[in-house]
């Protein structure tokens, strides 16, 4: 499998059924050929926001602070390297209509890998994000590294066929992991994965540079690259149960890139024992719950550890998602906000918001490619 585009200027990262085809925050940028890299990131952003429109030379100037002439030496650059194109002229105030510009959304494609404890899903994504190939298997995480290894690559591999100019890879699978060295650590259940490093061998065997990341941050950021703002909590229940946090528009994980081990709370001392080794686990209880058929149970459960979350960093909004979820989501959406709304009478706040989200892990993985070439720094 080829890598295309070149380093920081197309980003970073890329991989891979069947296949189907399918708010402005103003960044300030410097004129320093040093940084050139991180201003073109300013423009690309601005271009991907602006969307099939486009957006003029002027705009772009005024929205980054650059000067003129640098924003016309770094657009230059990216129409020779085809990332951006014209998108006509629109009449201004004054002087001849002025050009204006648009992303280019096929010159490069990123894959975004799932990996559930029982299932593959790949996605192959252009560069505003939307999916243009999609392909899921069954996937057995307990099959051992080199067998989920061959099947992750054949399903990529498929996905991806010869053509298009493929980034990166971004794969995402249930934690505890960490996302700077792409090391897991004891994936729940599977004790064999522990110290394995995906990133380094997923990307000898796909010859391409690879990101890895808990499947709840991936999904976080896809949401907040999609325009969630402010700071929320994405509840990922699934196969297992974990959280995404994303706060004043960044995902947070942790000095040790192990925030979020939302499901791995201690909600009933001497409880059920659950498969990290502790007893009375949110997702120990919740999964139970759901196992017996008590979604109202299961959905007060997860409500009390959204309490716990909501109390600890006071955040905006929680979302809920993950296939468990999107199954029956209007007994979660509504065990939940009781919970919420009980607590928030207590202490004399006004109630957080809850409701669902698209929350696509495979998506958000591959953004944790897309992401880079953006400028966004917590990808």
């Amino acid at each position: 499998m080829r890598a295309g585009g070149e380093a920081r200027r197309g980003g970073e990262v890329g991989h891979g059924g069947e296949v189907r085809r399918t708010g402005e925050v103003r960044r300030g940028g410097v004129n320093l050929f040093a940084l050139r890299s991180h201003n073109a990131a300013l423009v690309l952003d601005l271009l991907r926001t602006a969307g099939a429109d486009g957006i003029s030379r002027l705009e772009l100037a005024e929205r980054t602070g650059l000067t003129p002439q640098a924003v016309s030496k770094i657009t230059a650059r990216l129409r020779d390297d085809g990332l951006v194109a014209d998108a006509g002229r629109r009449a201004s105030t004054g002087g001849k209509p002025a050009t204006v510009l648009r992303l280019v959304p096929e010159a490069g494609h990123a894959v975004g890998l799932h990996l559930d404890r029982d299932e593959l899903r790949a996605v192959l994504v252009d560069l505003t994000g939307a999916v243009v190939g999609e392909r899921r298997a069954s996937l057995d995480l307990g099959a051992g590294t080199e067998a989920v290894l061959g099947a992750v690559a054949r399903e990529a591999e498929a996905l991806v066929g010869g053509g298009g100019s493929v980034l990166g890879v971004g794969a995402a699978l249930p934690g505890p992991l960490d996302h700077t060295s792409g090391i897991l650590h004891r994936v729940t259940g599977f004790p064999e994965w522990d110290g394995f490093p995906l990133r380094d061998a997923l990307a000898r065997r796909l010859g391409m540079p690879v990101a890895v990341d808990k499947d709840t941050n991936a999904a976080a950021l896809g949401l907040a690259v999609g325009g969630e703002r402010g700071s929320f909590a994405y509840l990922h229940l699934g196969t297992g149960l974990g959280a995404g946090l994303v706060i004043g528009g960044a995902v947070h994980r942790g000095a040790r890139t192990g925030a979020g081990e939302f499901g791995h709370q201690v909600v009933q001392l001497d409880g059920p024992l659950c498969g990290c080794g502790n007893r009375g686990c949110v997702e120990a209880l919740c999964l139970a719950a759901v196992a017996r058929g008590d979604l109202a149970e299961a959905a007060r459960v997860l409500g009390t550890g959204a309490g716990n979350l909501v109390a600890l960093l006071d955040i905006d909004l929680v979302l809920l998602g993950g296939r468990t979820v999107t199954t029956a989501p209007e007994p979660f959406v509504r065990g939940v906000r009781v919970v919420l709304d009980e607590r928030a009478r207590r202490v004399g706040e006004p109630p957080v918001p809850v409701r669902t989200a698209s929350g696509e892990v495979a998506e958000g993985a591959a953004q944790l490619v897309l992401a880079r070439l953006f400028g966004r720094a917590d990808a």
